[in-house]
């Protein structure tokens, strides 16, 4: 038997700050949001209570959509283009247009007792919406000027999951995930000095920690693409420059021409 001990060292763990904010564009173009201040994340749940003769004797909580308000001191010029701002010529602006979605992701510091730089989580967030907040210009005076904090309220449409519940938010936690598969999924969000950064799909995610065992195929959105293979099952390198891959899922679309996929063990 074990007691159990509370404030442990190192076990007093805590989040905070937001940072490497990205905002990512349906049309593919991916840009760096400085100036976050702030992310209210919230889940709209709904409690229901039944009772019988008058007794509550079953509460049923059932889980919600995302919704959120973003904070920021500034925000990239592509942004307007999602939030109901059109440029209709250089200088010229119409509010008040169709909003777009558009995906987005950020960092969260985790620390403890011992670490303030513990780690990080990496945020993504599937399909958002952004509605702007009323915002407030007041006189100009002697004092400090004082700048405007922008605001959004954000919903989203979760895209399908396989297993599990749909939804709009997923969280890599670096001090928990395996090195590898942590640089693979920030190679494709952020970008290497060979690769574009994109957005990758939540399945794509999620193949890439399963990944000991597996064949992951990963599409870099350029016309290249990566295998990862950490069991070395699958693939062998025959000189420096080239490889064979074994018993992959392979479609041939011709003669010469095959898409492969990722591959999971019988």
């Amino acid at each position: 038997m074990t007691a159990l001990v509370w404030d442990k060292t190192g076990e007093k763990f805590y989040q905070t700050g937001i940072q490497c904010g990205v905002l990512y564009l349906q049309d593919g173009r991916v840009v760096v949001w400085n100036g976050l201040t702030g992310m209210d994340e919230t889940s709209e749940s709904e409690l229901t209570s039944y009772y019988l003769d008058g007794v509550k004797y079953l509460e049923n909580l059932s889980p919600g959509d995302f919704s959120g308000k973003l904070k920021a001191w500034t925000y990239p010029d592509e942004f307007d283009s999602v939030s109901g701002i059109a440029e209709v010529s250089s200088g010229l602006q119409y509010y008040e247009q169709p909003p777009k979605s558009f995906n987005l992701s950020y960092q969260t510091r985790v620390s403890n007792d011992i670490d303030s730089e513990l780690g990080y989580k990496i945020h993504l967030l599937y399909n958002l919406l952004a509605k702007p907040d009323q915002s407030s210009f007041n006189t100009l005076s002697d004092e400090a000027k004082e700048p405007t904090e922008f605001g959004w309220s954000l919903t989203g449409t979760p895209p399908p999951l396989t297993g599990f519940r749909p939804t709009v938010h997923v969280v890599v936690d670096s001090t928990k995930t395996d090195p590898e598969t942590l640089q693979a999924i920030e190679d494709i969000i952020y970008g290497t000095a060979t690769t574009n950064p994109r957005f990758p799909t939540i399945d794509e995610i999620r193949a890439l920690f399963d990944v000991y065992g597996i064949l992951v195929i990963i599409d870099n959105g350029d016309g290249t693409w990566t295998a990862i293979d950490q069991a070395g099952d699958y693939i062998t390198m025959n000189n420096p420059t080239q490889f064979t891959i074994n018993n992959a899922d392979a479609t041939y679309l011709d003669a010469t021409t095959y898409e492969v996929s990722t591959t999971y063990p019988d």
